[in-house]
C-alpha cells in the first residue's frame, strides 16, 4: 500500500545518505514538511525531522498475514504456543519480524512466552540494551524497567512489544509448518 496515492497532501519521508535524499521504506507526514521539489520528499530527513516536531506514520505491511485465508486461522493458531526450540536456531530468528537483526539477544534471553518474546523486542530498543545482563539475572524485577519511559520520553510500549511477539510467534507456526517465508 503506497499511502502517498490513497491520501491527498501526504509527504513521503526521507533519509539522507550518500549526499542524497532517498525515500523512507513507509513513513509518511500528513502534515505540512518542507518538501524538496524535485524529489517531492520531505526537505528534512525523518531523524532531524523529529526534532522539529514532525510526525511520521509508518505504513507497515505485514506480509506475514499473507499467509493466512481468514482472522479465524490466525485467532486459532496464536492460541497454542509455538516450538519455541526454533528460536534457538539463528537461522530461524533472522527470518523474524523485528529481531532478524538481533540474534544474539535472542540466544540470550532463550523465550518460550510470548511475555518473554516481547521482553525481547523490548531489550532490543536502543535505550535498553544495557539492563540486557540485569534481565537475564533476574527477569521479573526488571520487566518493569523494559516498558517505563526513559529520561528522554522514549518508552517502548508493553502492548506493542505483545503484539509484535503475536506475529513473531505465527511466523513460527509457518516455519514449523515447512512454509519459507517471503523476505
Amino acid at each position: 500500500m503506497d499511502p502517498t496515492k490513497i491520501f491527498e497532501n501526504v509527504v513521503r519521508a526521507s533519509i539522507y545518505g550518500d549526499n542524497k535524499l532517498t525515500p523512507h521504506p513507509c513513513g509518511v507526514y500528513f502534515q505540512d514538511v518542507p518538501t524538496d521539489p524535485i524529489t517531492k520528499l520531505a526537505a528534512i530527513p525523518y531523524d532531524l525531522a523529529d526534532h522539529l516536531e514532525c510526525f511520521k506514520v509508518d505504513f507497515l505491511h505485514n506480509h506475514v498475514y499473507d499467509y493466512f485465508s481468514s482472522h479465524d486461522e490466525i485467532k486459532e493458531l496464536v492460541k497454542h504456543d509455538p516450538d519455541w526450540k526454533l528460536l534457538e536456531m539463528p537461522s530461524v530468528i533472522k527470518q523474524l519480524f523485528q529481531v532478524n537483526n538481533q540474534v544474539e539477544v535472542v540466544l540470550k534471553v532463550k523465550p518460550t512466552s510470548i511475555l518473554e518474546l516481547a521482553d525481547c523486542l523490548a531489550l532490543i530498543r536502543p535505550q535498553k540494551k544495557y539492563l540486557l545482563d540485569q534481565y537475564l539475572a533476574d527477569r521479573t524485577k526488571i520487566r518493569s524497567e523494559l516498558y517505563r519511559q526513559g529520561e528522554g520520553g522514549y518508552s517502548f510500549k508493553k502492548g506493542h512489544a505483545v503484539a509484535y511477539s503475536m506475529v513473531i510467534v505465527l511466523q513460527l507456526h509457518l516455519i514449523k509448518a515447512g512454509i519459507k517465508l517471503a523476505s
